[in-house]
């Protein structure tokens, strides 16, 4: 069976083992603990550490780590499944466990010495990660020194290390290399700064270093990465084979689905008990116009849910098979991207008009979906008007000036 969203079941392509059917399970099964906090999640702007402590029991922070180290090396499309299962209860704390999965994904790109620095110390090891970097970096002998601000770091107030980005020039100025530098936060400080409309329970505060040594074998090579060169000596580990571009940006989008679904299911459970003020209508479910908007907002979910695992499973696939996936291809992914948070987006805005003026009352969860979806859905990596550029650049077969992160 597949996921139904309203009353459509999306299919899978590819059924996930069972160990990470559990997990999803797991995720299900947190969801009235997180639905509980999450209005103090939102006003304290920060995950509720009772959420925090409840996934990590249920192992939902090693989804994406490797087996090595007691994870459970899970697919993109699984990663979708569980965070949107968390993002239905709230959308904070699934965009946090989102994050540090996607660092362990990423960590498990770097070189055995690095991997068994973070979690061969403490397979528990939780990881934020920032791709912004900074360009205050000098060259030493074995590695680099930085100094920096890094906005915005979900999970930073939960984690033991952090991903950084740096860039490091050489003696004219110029660019010479980008890279992704993992450092414990015992070195760092976390600057409470994530003052926001949406997603305040993700905590994305800034994150601060000052002449923080790095070694060379915690540094990767962000532009080798987008090529598929990873320095990880494990390559049997098909996870770690996926493409770092449509990795980057299908990270970003389960919270969403979640939230999507959430609103949803909460307008089409209360549409018996509400009327349309200042019409004959003391049901919404009486009301034709409502029928059409929910529809709508249904249809534009399912659309999402379609699309986003769709471009999971073709990622999950490549790896599997050990091909990197086309340029075309990647960056359709990242536009696929964008079109999920439009998508889901819309729909929220539908549902709320079909809902009416009370979504926005404090006391009702619609408004803090409706926050959160708008807040992450600007995230950089997947801007709709970005990523269409770049898929419309690659169906013309235009140089691609904007940005190397496909």
């Amino acid at each position: 069976m597949g996921n139904v969203i309203g009353n459509f079941e999306i299919p899978r392509r590819n059924e996930m083992s069972p160990d990470l059917k559990g997990l999803v399970k797991r995720a299900q099964g947190l969801q009235p603990l997180l639905f509980k906090n999450a209005p103090d999640s939102d006003r304290n702007r920060r995950a509720s550490e009772e959420n925090i402590e409840a996934i990590a029991d249920a192992g939902l922070f090693k989804l994406m780590l490797p087996k090595r180290y007691g994870g459970y090396e899970g697919t993109m499309r699984s990663h979708l499944e569980v965070t949107a299962a968390l993002g239905e209860a709230c959308g904070g704390t699934s965009w946090v466990t989102s994050l540090i999965n996607g660092s362990a994904w990423i960590i498990s790109l770097f070189p055995e010495q690095a991997q068994d620095d973070v979690y061969g110390a403490n397979p528990d090891a939780r990881v934020s990660g920032v791709f912004t970097p900074t360009m205050q970096v000098r060259r030493v002998a074995g590695g680099l020194v930085m100094s920096g601000k890094w906005y915005f770091s979900s999970g930073s107030l939960h984690s033991q290390w952090a991903i950084l980005g740096c860039a490091e020039r050489d003696e004219n100025g110029a660019l010479k290399a980008q890279y992704l530098a993992l450092v414990p936060m015992s070195e760092l400080t976390v600057e409470d700064t994530w003052f926001t409309t949406g997603m305040r329970g993700s905590g994305s505060n800034c994150i601060v270093g000052s002449d923080v040594f790095v070694p060379d074998h915690r540094l990767l090579d962000i532009m080798a990465a987008v090529r598929g060169e990873y320095p990880t000596p494990f390559k049997d580990e098909v996870a770690y084979r996926a493409a770092f571009g449509p990795v980057s940006s299908l990270l970003l989008i389960g919270p969403q689905l979640g939230l999507g679904r959430a609103a949803l299911k909460h307008v089409i459970e209360k549409a018996p008990q509400r009327a349309i003020a200042y019409t004959s209508f003391t049901r919404q479910t009486d009301s034709t116009v409502f029928q059409m908007q929910v529809a709508e907002a249904a249809l534009k979910i399912d659309s999402a849910h379609l699309r986003a695992f769709r471009a999971a499973d073709e990622i999950d696939d490549s790896a599997r098979l050990n091909v990197f996936p086309d340029y075309l291809t990647r960056t359709r992914v990242r536009a696929d991207a964008g079109v999920v948070v439009s998508d889901i987006t819309d729909a929220l805005n539908t549902l709320i008009f079909a809902h009416g003026a009370g979504s926005f009352a404090e006391a009702s969860p619609v408004q803090r979906w409706w926050r959160d979806s708008n807040t992450a859905a600007r995230h950089a990596i997947v801007l709709p008007a970005i990523g269409a550029e770049l898929y419309g650049k690659a169906l013309l077969n235009v140089e691609n000036t904007v940005t190397p992160l496909v």
